[in-house]
């Protein structure tokens, strides 16, 4: 029958029966908190769905925890705290350089939301805060804070610290007040000062005496402690030629002069071409002293590249020149390039003055 020839008491029955069943659905029984209809006569549809439900509490959900949700065991927090005059803020900007997110005087309260906000971030894995004595009366309750926070995200705690002396002397030398106030000499300050920061020591994971370091070996130190593997492998290396009749290159941290080698300039038949041709480059290669001087160019940055990258560079720039920056040059370049790739550096290769 079409639906306009229905009688209109038939429509308003179907429509009761309709209300009627979604009711008894979203009715709440008296014996039980669960859902269920007003009467125990049920319809397929209401079977259907307690049969599901049933069937889904019998199976129970595996909860989700941090380390199993993306990138989330990366994340690392550094909490530098220590002497004043020790180093931390030379501390923390060695960390900002290795890629953390570097914080300077956090006060205490904030500490365990910026820990949420490190574990929680699709942009932020490492981060490091200074945290030191001028939070003031707060400072007594630090330990235990940084004891919170090693349940639930990777937490190292680095303790710089000075002799009495050093202290002295550098405070001398940079003519600023001691935290602790001016009302008391600096002498009595400093030993005031590591009295109340020795509980947050004691919980310290690595304490570092920086007495007798400089910037240069504080920064060193971090660096081979922090340095993540894979920014041991991401540091840059640049190899490029350049002519010396066009001027050396400023940015250099390294510079051979090539010019020794035999020219291929002089044999006509090599001048259209450049170092990356096969045949100037068999001709550059059947040399004695090209052979040799790879050889031990490519020992000596054997050597030196991990020293820098312990160093804390992130780039590095190596130059080879010759007169005008066409053959020699260029195939040393290339030469270098592919020995140090093979070695496993991240290495690029830059012509400067050689044509394409």
């Amino acid at each position: 029958m079409p639906e306009k020839q229905i009688p209109r008491e038939l429509k308003l029955a179907r429509t009761d029966k309709k209300y009627l069943a979604c009711r008894g659905r979203l009715t709440r029984t008296a014996k039980s908190d669960s859902l269920g209809p007003r009467n125990s006569s049920q319809t397929m549809a209401t079977k259907k769905l307690a049969s599901s439900r049933a069937g889904h509490k019998s199976t129970p959900r595996r909860p989700r925890t941090r380390n199993a949700e993306s990138g989330r065991g990366r994340r690392e927090l550094v909490i530098i705290s220590g002497m004043s005059g020790a180093g931390k803020l030379s501390a923390l900007k060695a960390f900002e350089d290795l890629g953390f997110y570097a914080v300077d005087n956090l006060p205490a309260g904030l500490i365990a939301n910026f820990a949420d906000l490190v574990r929680d971030s699709t942009e932020i894995e490492r981060a490091a805060l200074v945290v030191d004595i001028r939070e003031g009366a707060r400072v007594d309750k630090l330990p235990q804070m940084l004891q919170d926070l090693r349940g639930s995200l990777k937490t190292t705690v680095l303790f710089l610290e000075a002799d009495d002396d050093a202290l002295v002397r550098r405070y001398s030398e940079t003519r600023r007040p001691h935290p602790l106030g001016r009302k008391t000499s600096v002498m009595h300050s400093i030993r005031d000062e590591r009295k109340r920061l020795q509980p947050v020591r004691a919980v310290a994971d690595l304490v570092v005496d920086t007495t007798k370091f400089n910037v240069h070996e504080l920064r060193a130190l971090l660096t081979e402690r922090f340095q993540s593997e894979e920014r041991k492998q991401n540091t840059l290396i640049s190899c490029i030629s350049f002519g010396f009749s066009k001027g050396v290159p400023e940015d250099a941290d390294l510079m051979f002069d090539v010019r020794f080698l035999p020219n291929p300039h002089f044999v006509p038949k090599f001048r259209p071409f450049t170092g990356r041709s096969p045949q100037v480059a068999r001709y550059i290669l059947s040399f004695p002293q090209t052979r040799e001087f790879v050889k031990r160019i490519s020992e000596l940055l054997a050597y030196l590249v991990p020293h820098y990258i312990r160093e804390g560079k992130s780039y590095l720039t190596i130059a080879f020149g010759c007169t005008g920056g066409k053959h020699r040059s260029v195939l040393i370049a290339e030469e270098v390039k592919k020995r140090l790739a093979k070695a496993g550096y991240n290495v690029k290769v830059v012509h400067r003055d050689s044509p394409v």
